[in-house]
Formats: structure tokens, sequence, C-alpha cells
């Protein structure tokens, strides 16, 4: 167990995590903010885990040992995936168990149908699982070096929201924000719309086949002024609630009186 700095205060304490890894830049940005909000404990995979969405890792050990602080916070190396972080520091990594957990600052969005297959948006969804108001924050800037000034506004003015007025058990936040300078915030709902996936057959120097996967998103709303991607192209940053439950209740109500 990893105790907490006993110079902690009886503020929130506010799990910071991400799925670009611990070197991110987006992290260290995200931590910067949350401290204005509490005290505040890292614990991120060791390289970049993007596109791991909900895994966890069931056939290895998982290490977690101290990392160099991040702006004077405890901060952790995990050896697994953005999941595991959040199931260890509820199940006996630390000696307290956090009152919020904050996802990213991403390097990219996560929008729509991406939400499935983030990383930064299963370790919020596993915090929400934990019964705690957790968010994930995504920029829509791929770089290394993008500019966050503006989207730690968004990250501020929505963790503010959510302390003040909470969020129902089980629900999580998908926040996306647009590059530059966002007009504003928008509750809105998940864009219907997939990834049309292109896989580019390559050979390598030692003349085995493989495959490179690319592709592009596609929109099936072009039309719909309701949806994160309308509000993200329109220059907002979007929250979508998002929860568990994947239960289709439409079909649901279609099928329930089946006879098998």
């Amino acid at each position: 167990m990893f105790p907490i700095q006993k110079n902690m205060s009886e503020k929130p304490l506010i799990l910071v995590t991400n799925d670009d890894g611990i070197h991110a830049r987006g992290l260290r940005e995200l931590v910067e903010v949350m401290q204005f909000f509490g005290d505040i404990v890292v614990i991120s995979s060791e390289t970049a885990m993007s596109g791991k969405s909900s895994a966890i890792t069931v056939d290895q050990p998982l290490r977690t040992v101290p990392f160099e602080k991040i702006h004077g916070v405890p901060t952790f190396k995990c050896s697994g995936t953005p999941v595991d972080s959040v199931k260890l520091s509820f199940n006996g990594l630390l000696d307290r168990k956090p009152d919020y957990v904050v996802s990213g600052i991403n390097h990219g969005t996560n929008s729509s149908i991406s939400v499935i297959y983030s990383g930064t948006m299963g370790a919020a969804i596993e915090g929400s699982l934990h019964g705690v108001p957790s968010m994930g924050f995504s920029l829509d800037d791929h770089h290394f070096d993008a500019d966050f000034s503006k989207a730690k506004i968004i990250v501020a003015k929505v963790f503010q929201s959510v302390l003040e007025n909470g969020l129902p058990p089980f629900t999580c936040l998908n926040v996306n924000i647009p590059k530059g300078k966002p007009k504003g915030i928008k509750v809105c709902r998940q864009a219907h719309g997939k990834w049309v996936e292109e896989f580019e057959k390559r050979t390598d120097p030692q003349g085995r086949d493989y495959h490179w996967m690319s592709g592009y998103f596609k929109n099936f709303e072009l039309d719909s002024t309701e949806t994160d991607i309308y509000w993200m192209e329109n220059d907002y940053a979007s929250v979508v609630p998002v929860t568990v439950d994947m239960t289709c209740y439409k079909t649901f109500e279609q099928i329930k009186n089946w006879v098998f």
C-alpha cells in the first residue's frame, strides 16, 4: 500500500490518469488544473495505451512503483492499462480511496463511437463503476506540444460544475475540446457513426507480410445539430454523459415477449 502524503488535507482526493502514458504533456496539464480542487495522486501507465478501452491485465503481474512527482504531487507508474491503474487505486494500492477520477487530457478526440475504444474513457468509466464522479477529457490535437491553455479552462469549468452538482451513480462525462479557443460548452449526445477501417498490407525487412490500420470516421448524422461531432465542428466543447448500461431498451421492448 502506498501512503498518501501525510500533509495532505481532508480535501477531496482526485485520481488523475490517462492513456497516453506517464510522460504525456496532457497528463501534466491536467494535474496542474486539478491541484486547485483537491489533493491529487497520479497513477499512469508507463507507456502509451491508446485504444485499450477497458482492457485489463490478466496474463502477467502488475507492477506499480513511485515515479518522479508531477507538479509536486505523488505519482506512480503502472505496468498495466489505464483501467488497471484505476482498479488498483480502489483495491489496496492507496491507503485512501479516490473521491473523483479524472482522465486525460488526451491528445486527440474521443467523440462519437471512439468512446468505446478509448483508454482515456475506459479509465473514466471504470471510475464510475466504483461509484465516484468521473470524467474523461480530450483535446482535438494529436501533437506532443499541443496548446492546452484553453482546454484547461474547459476542464476547470466542467469539474467545478461536477463539484457543485454531482453526477448520478455509475455515470461519467466524456468531454471533448476543439483545438484553438472554444466558443463555449454544450451538453449533447454521442453522434451515430463509425470508423471505416482500412488495412494497408506491407512487408517488413525480413520479407514477412503485415497489416497497418488506417481509415476514416463516417458520420451517419450529417444534418444533426444535437451531437458531440456537430458541436466540436462548430468550435464548442462537448459534454456527453456516459453510462455503462449497454441495454438497448427499444429492442428489449420489441423482443421481450418472444418465445425461445
